[in-house]
């Protein structure tokens, strides 16, 4: 079956997305839980402000798909834990897949599965391991018609900067998005690099799967916004942003900010505008 009916469900007939990640909580790191401690709380703020997707674990999908109307934000379903994220790494890595990943999509009415394709120093098993995953949701999602988003991701050693520190040499980044897009994506959600004015060779290297950019670690609003008006004129096809939205002091005015910039490529000063005005 052709992904192409939930494609179109998460993209803009101009093939543009804001995707909300907030399943920070799979990942079993206490200083993920920022903001999102009440999840209810949380799903119904960015629900509220109209995003095109809304990432979320199989344990939380209820919260959004519980609620009635149909301008819901389309669900895409984290379908990996791992443990790689703390300041020390632990002695066994893993990023493993749950059972029946894309039925469990299928049931809950999502747009799309996401699987993480990491690429950690000196950690080849895991990226084994990885690289399995997906070939095994590509197949499962070629039978349903289900969008594969896979997440391709280069990390420094924890050792260097403590964890979940990515790597932005472009020269790492562009090779793994490619290894994504040779696996089978439909999407791809990549960091960005360290030069953002270098972001259309990623792009490119991706063809003609379309990439979203991922926000990363709390930065301020001039950082994120100028970012990302930059990322979109390098010809990223979106974002997925979490905490720079849901740790955010107004949630609904970020949403709408970067709404406005991916979807009307407003510029860096408008966006900010949107975040000074009234709630």
């Amino acid at each position: 079956m052709s992904p192409k009916a939930r494609m179109n469900r998460m993209f803009s007939p101009a093939g543009k997305c804001f995707d909300v990640a907030v399943d920070h909580g799979f990942f079993n790191e206490s200083s993920f839980l920022s903001s999102i401690e009440n999840m209810e709380s949380a799903i119904r703020t960015i629900v509220d402000a109209g995003p095109d997707c809304i990432q979320l674990s199989v344990g939380q999908a209820k919260f959004l798909q519980n609620l009635s109307g149909k301008q819901k934000p389309g669900l895409v379903l984290r379908t990996d834990a791992a443990n790689i994220y703390g300041t020390t790494l632990p002695r066994f890595l893993f990023s493993e897949i749950i059972d029946g990943a894309v039925e469990h999509a299928v049931r809950l009415d999502a747009v799309a599965v996401c699987v993480n394709l990491l690429l950690l120093p000196n950690q080849p098993e895991l990226h084994y391991q990885c690289v399995k995953n997906v070939m095994k949701l590509k197949s499962d999602c070629e039978k349903y018609g289900m969008v594969l988003m896979v997440e391709p991701l280069v990390m420094l050693p924890n050792e260097a900067k403590g964890g979940y520190m990515v790597d932005g040499d472009i020269q790492k980044i562009m090779p793994l998005v490619r290894q994504a897009v040779e696996l089978g994506a439909d999407v791809i959600k990549a960091d960005p690099c360290d030069d953002v004015d270098e972001y259309h060779r990623v792009v490119e290297v991706a063809g003609d799967v379309p990439v979203l950019v991922r926000g990363g670690g709390r930065a301020s609003d001039e950082e994120i916004v100028n970012r990302t008006v930059k990322l979109m004129e390098q010809g990223a096809s979106g974002i997925v942003y979490g905490r720079n939205v849901i740790q955010h002091p107004h949630p609904d005015r970020m949403t709408k900010a970067l709404m406005h910039i991916v979807h009307e490529g407003a510029s860096a000063d408008a966006a900010l505008a949107m975040l000074g005005g009234e709630a």
